[in-house]
């Protein structure tokens, strides 16, 4: 099954009194590389997911996120009553002294240090577990997207493959010609410089099967179509993006070969359309897993 590396995933809960949702975008990329965000007390836990992401994701852009939005004043900043009830005793006692008015003592007890305290949250394994399980329905969530890309990726590489084919059958059509084409301008050219009967026959046989074969892309032929068959059976199975690629080149050492020994017009015009059509192959695996 070919699997595009272009995916997304999001799985959320309500945990005890937060909303907890966890996202993964996938992009393509030629090997793998991981961004996380996440709140700072899941930190410890970031080498853990890297590597499970690496697992079970293999390759591409990764951007994984986890987000925790919390009810308002479930958590958060406190008044820290006993440092304000001491500040405003003494603040109370100091202006009694000085018989100075102290109607407006709390206005400057809120400006003064550690009136405000944070309420640090614990790390809560219980908590994470639940949190890991969303990770992981995510993750599965990326993996049917990409599968479902994979699938339009596969239809599109499989017709241009066969494309390519179709033009090879073309091109198997004119090289019979091509052949009897060559060998007749060839004699017709001896005879021009030579009179006929002065023609060694068999001299002229061995100098044009010598000739010929510089020019006979037979081998050429088979293995441009073992290539292409190769492409297709490595496709239908387990298909990587990168064994595709190198399968790919040897398809456009082939067709490159075929246009340069064809010495042949129209041969060359159908090359062009192959080329062009695995052009297009490779822009495609660059999406491909």
């Amino acid at each position: 099954m070919t699997k595009s590396m272009t995916g997304f995933g999001k799985e959320e809960a309500t945990l005890k009194n937060k909303r907890v949702s966890v996202e993964i975008r996938s992009l393509n990329s030629k090997g793998l590389d991981v961004n996380t965000r996440m709140p700072n007390l899941y930190r410890e836990k970031e080498l853990f997911l890297r590597n499970l992401l690496s697992e079970k994701l293999e390759r591409g852009k990764i951007d994984f996120s986890i987000n925790v939005e919390s009810p308002e004043g479930a958590r958060g900043t406190q008044i820290n009553k006993s440092v304000v009830k001491n500040y405003h005793a003494q603040l109370k006692s100091i202006a009694k002294d000085l018989k100075a008015e102290h109607n407006d003592l709390m206005e400057i007890i809120m400006r003064l240090p550690d009136v405000m305290k944070s309420e640090k949250e614990e790390f809560n394994e219980a908590e994470w577990k639940q949190i890991l399980r969303l990770t992981e329905l995510a993750i599965k969530k990326l993996d049917i997207f990409r599968a479902r890309e994979g699938k339009v990726l596969e239809n599109d590489l499989r017709k241009r493959i066969e494309l390519i084919l179709k033009s090879l059958l073309v091109i198997e059509e004119n090289d019979n010609e091509r052949i009897t084409a060559i060998r007749e301008k060839i004699r017709k050219g001896i005879e021009e410089l030579v009179a006929k009967d002065k023609v060694d026959n068999n001299r002229f046989e061995q100098e044009l099967i010598y000739y010929i074969e510089k020019l006979d892309i037979t081998e050429e032929k088979v293995r441009l179509k073992t290539h292409c068959d190769y492409f297709l059976k490595t496709m239908s199975e387990a298909a990587s993006g990168k064994k595709l690629g190198f399968i790919s080149q040897e398809i456009g050492r082939e067709i490159n070969t075929i246009g340069s020994k064809a010495n042949d017009a129209s041969i060359q015009k159908i090359v062009v359309q192959m080329k062009d059509e695995l052009e297009k192959i490779k822009e495609q695996l660059n999406n491909v897993l």
